[in-house]
């Protein structure tokens, strides 16, 4: 007795797993970078300016004057006598580099002036202060 034959079907891929699988590494890649966001200075209230304009100098230098005034050289705490000979290192043998004061809004003027005087004894430091805008 001859059973009958049955139809051949054709091949099939089936890719709906597959874009499941792309969706969620893609999801956890998104996540990731998310928590990846890099600090320039530490955490302080800027001040805000409308007519703030982003700089772009590829080496730099983050000074921060937190609302008690103590100073911060790269995220490490520094004395202001001390500022000069640190930037001064840090610069090196470049030419430019940029300096970015992070100064909270609460601190007082004459700790800022303070800051930007010892800066301005390097030679090839060019001044920045961060702002927020409006």
């Amino acid at each position: 007795m001859r059973l009958p034959d049955e139809p051949e079907l054709p091949l099939q891929i089936n890719i709906v797993p597959m874009i499941d699988v792309i969706f969620a590494i893609l999801t956890f890649f998104i996540m990731s970078t998310l928590f990846l966001t890099r600090s320039e200075g530490l955490p302080v209230n800027l001040p805000k300016a409308a007519t703030a304009k982003q700089q772009q100098i590829p080496s730099k230098v983050t000074i921060t004057v937190d609302e008690q005034g103590v100073v911060s050289l790269n995220r490490k705490q520094v004395a202001v006598d001390d500022l000069t000979n640190q930037v001064r290192t840090l610069i090196g043998s470049n030419s430019e580099m940029l300096v970015i004061i992070n100064a909270d809004e609460k601190v007082s003027h004459g700790k800022v002036v303070a800051v930007m005087d010892r800066v301005r004894e390097v030679p090839g430091a060019k001044l920045a202060i961060a702002t927020q805008r409006r």
